[in-house]
């Protein structure tokens, strides 16, 4: 049975018409999952084509996610529903409810105009390269969230980088990408200047920043805020061992920490909002209510996604600051 059969006559590409060969072949179930396509030669001799076109067409297919290759072997079907204009691969560092956020956000911005696939790589490095190397030629955007992993810029280098989108933290050796990110120096630095009327109150900041996965561009504001303002501080790897001081803001980009500091403060009877200060990062429902309302520091997670799905649909080659803001609440 020929699947395969192009008119050089026609204003559609040949490669197009590969494509829509296979995928009606799918359609009309002439061709199921995991069955062996015509291979490149085969196409070629019957058609009278270049290599490069048919691997142009199966390429492409790759992308969609309606085939896989097997090396030395051959492309096989990878699927047979394949209703999506474009297939997204999104990879996070991890689920938490903010990510959640962009998600929904981003896939409903989208309309139902592409297929997404969304991974995790946990802040392991190893991780992060399987799953780029096993996405590679399988998409036709890949949306990546590098977070502070190290010697991430040769695996990204891997994918073709017209389809590639770097997602909330950015470094200058990723600026060739698109992208929409967050400035972490800037947001704590402008949110401490904000908050100056009420942290003025105080003695001394602390900054709970474990430096396992927190942008250390949060360091950098906050010792700049402290530096320009003459504040006393410090910052604190772990809570564990600390005792509440009175007089204190705490900095808190960590919820773990959160639960600790407001748990000990509370044991003690200090009052939050006067005895001790709180500002925590990225903001939820439940801050609204914990200990009266807990003051962040947040990005609007919502607008990143739509904007995001914006950026990857219209292709658009920039980077984009989303921007953050202070709430302010009872805890300070």
């Amino acid at each position: 049975m020929r699947i395969i059969q192009v008119d050089k006559q026609l204003v559609t590409p040949i490669y197009k018409q590969i494509v829509g060969q296979v995928e009606q072949a799918i359609m009309n179930r002439k061709l199921f999952k995991n069955d062996r396509l015509p291979s490149v030669n085969k196409v070629c001799l019957e058609n009278q084509l270049s290599r490069d076109t048919v691997l142009l067409a199966y390429e492409e297919l790759k992308k969609k996610g309606v085939i896989y290759a097997i090396t030395g072997k051959g492309y096989y079907v990878k699927t047979e529903e394949f209703d999506y204009e474009q297939r997204y691969f999104l990879l996070f560092d991890e689920l938490n409810a903010f990510k959640e956020d962009v998600y929904h956000a981003f896939v409903t911005a989208l309309e139902g105009k592409a297929q997404i696939d969304i991974y995790f790589h946990h802040f392991n490095l190893g991780m992060f390269r399987k799953l780029i190397h096993d996405a590679q030629g399988n998409y036709s955007k890949y949306i990546i969230m590098p977070s502070n992993l190290e010697g991430v810029e040769p695996v990204i280098g891997l994918l073709p980088e017209n389809e590639v989108f770097i997602l909330d933290q950015m470094r200058d050796s990723l600026q060739h990408y698109p992208s929409i990110y967050q400035n972490f120096d800037q947001a704590m630095y402008e949110a401490l200047v904000l908050g100056w009327k009420r942290i003025q109150k105080y003695a001394r900041l602390i900054l709970l920043f474990p430096g396992n996965k927190e942008p250390l561009g949060m360091v950098h504001g906050f010792e700049r805020f402290c530096a320009d303002y003459q504040f006393e501080n410090q910052i604190l790897q772990s809570f564990a061992s600390h005792q509440p001081e009175k007089g204190t803001v705490y900095i808190i980009p960590d919820d773990r920490d959160l639960v600790d500091v407001v748990e000990k403060t509370q044991q003690l009877g200090w009052k939050i909002g006067s005895d001790v200060g709180i500002i925590s990062y990225n903001d939820t429902p439940l801050k609204k209510v914990v200990a009266n309302g807990i003051t962040t520091i947040s990005t609007d997670f919502a607008a990143m996604g739509q904007r995001l799905a914006t950026l990857v649909w219209e292709q658009q080659r920039i980077q984009e600051e989303n921007p953050s803001r202070l709430i302010e609440r009872q805890s300070l």
